[in-house]
């Protein structure tokens, strides 16, 4: 009998252990999750953006611009410690901090910045940049 409340106790324990985000993004609910600004459910695999801030707390938007004036104009006392967006190419997690932004792609909500791990044949806008742009 105390082997099994001992069992249920470290599975209890073990359920309860917080993932890091800034290894690895947050599970998406395609279809169901909302963008916290503008509260369309986030669909388009290509733009998807995911903030964590101190706290591990993941807030979700649809696109780089929802997440840039959501912070800027609505929660200016949120500091992300990791942001994640999708490949606008491949669809795939990337850190925004570090990614090669291109303008005048068809996003969600209109802002046109898509994200691109790599990009060595042209020219690149970093986040700081698309921040100052977004307006």
């Amino acid at each position: 009998m105390a082997y099994r409340i001992l069992l249920l106790a470290l599975l209890l324990f073990l359920g309860c252990e917080k993932k890091d985000f800034t290894k690895e993004p947050a599970k998406m609910h395609w279809d169901r999750d909302m963008c916290e600004r503008c509260k369309m459910a986030i669909s388009d695999r290509k733009f998807a953006v995911q903030g964590i801030d101190e706290r591990n707390r993941v807030y979700r938007f649809d696109d780089i611009g929802c997440l840039v004036l959501w912070q800027r104009l609505e929660h200016p006392d949120i500091k992300f410690k990791k942001i994640w967006i999708t490949d606008a190419k491949t669809g795939r997690w990337i850190d925004a901090k570090k990614a090669c932004f291109k303008r005048d792609f068809l996003t969600p909500m209109g802002y046109g910045y898509g994200a691109v791990k790599d990009e060595s044949n042209g020219s690149c806008l970093s986040y700081e940049d698309i921040k100052k742009e977004i307006k």
